[in-house]
Parts: structure tokens; sequence; C-alpha cells
């Protein structure tokens, strides 16, 4: 079973996915901030994070520098999962390391198979 941590601060987008992903099989945790990722860290190393960018303390990005900067976690999977869905904003948070990228709102149909997916390759 693939553990998945889903960061999001907005609550109603978090339990939406949680609800999806658990549906289809996952163990799933949360997060709605950047401290509250690396307290998690500290003692789980899940196989996957969504990640939204545009967090109240810290965005997405500089999550994710910290993340790839332990050497605990830096080969951990890391989707992007925002609601920045221009022309040329994938490319963006690719070329900032992240694995992958889903923009919001997300797709209830295909959200779950969109994370394996993102989270094989």
């Amino acid at each position: 079973m693939r553990e998945i941590l889903v960061v999001d601060d907005n609550a109603i987008n978090r339990q939406l996915a949680v609800y999806l992903l658990k549906r289809s099989g996952y163990m799933v945790h949360e997060a709605e901030s950047g401290p509250q990722v690396f307290e998690f860290l500290r003692n789980h190393k899940p196989d996957v994070i969504l990640l939204d960018i545009q967090l109240p303390d810290m965005d997405g990005v500089e999550i994710l520098k910290r993340i790839r900067k332990d050497g605990l976690t830096k080969d951990v999977k890391v989707i992007a999962l925002t609601a920045h869905s221009m022309y040329g904003d994938k490319e963006k948070f690719e070329a900032a390391g992240f694995d992958g990228y889903l923009s919001k709102p997300i797709e209830p149909k295909s959200f779950a198979k969109q994370v394996l997916e993102l989270s094989s390759s």
C-alpha cells in the first residue's frame, strides 16, 4: 500500500483528496502547513507528497527545497497540487524539482489514477 501525505491549507480541498485516495486503497495523512509537513517527516517517510503551492506560512517551492536537502526525504516523490494552471506553470514547477503537477480543482473520477501515474514515473 502506498503512503501519501496531502498538504493543503484549504480543508475542503484536502478532505476531498484524502477521501478519493483512501477510497482507492492508499494510506493517507494530512497536513495544512509547512511546519506540519516537517513534523510529520520526522517520524514518517511517505511514498508521495501532494503539495499545495500557496500555503500561509511558506510556499510549496520552499517546502520542496527543504525536503530535497534532507538526506532522509530527498527521494520522496513530490507532486505539486495547485490552482496555478496558467500556460507554463507545469514546466515551472517541474523545473523547481517537483516530480509532477496536478491542477485544482481536482477531477474526482481520475484523481487517484493521476496520482498513481505521476508517482510511478
